[in-house]
């Protein structure tokens, strides 16, 4: 799937779409800083029903969040150097106890998600237009 959005209200036409396609608990965001993954991530909890406030877990990491349908857990990876780190947080325990689980920074985990289903998000900023991709 493919999008095109000028502000941030078109997010929520991005998610609605998104939404019905989600056949894995897993998914990856992958985008420049500032393109908009912790934002379609806070439009996506809505969606799902989730009364939290959601934040960038730039510094914790990783973020817990309630929804009707399970437990949803925001990772950034962003600061983590190695595999080792990745397994150090306890990743795979999250992996099998979540609803979903949204990955902003994957690229040091993603080989080990080989054989595992997941969907993946990239968001390009041009400045003027985001230009997003499902799979």
């Amino acid at each position: 799937m493919h999008f095109e959005i000028r502000n941030l209200e078109q997010w929520q036409d991005v998610v609605k779409e998104i939404l019905p396609q989600l056949k894995h608990n897993i998914l990856l965001l992958k985008g420049n800083l500032g393109a908009g993954k912790t934002t379609f991530t806070q439009v996506l909890l809505k969606n799902l029903g989730s009364q939290d406030e959601v934040n960038s877990p730039t510094y914790s990491i990783v973020n817990e969040y309630s929804s009707p349908k399970g437990k949803v857990f925001h990772f950034d990876l962003y600061r983590l150097k190695n595999i080792g780190e990745v397994y150090d947080i306890g990743i795979e325990e999250y992996l099998d106890n979540s609803f979903l689980c949204i990955i902003e920074w994957p690229e040091v985990y993603e080989e080990e998600l080989d054989g595992l289903g997941y969907h993946t998000m990239e968001i390009d900023n041009n400045g003027e237009t985001r230009e997003i991709t499902f799979e």
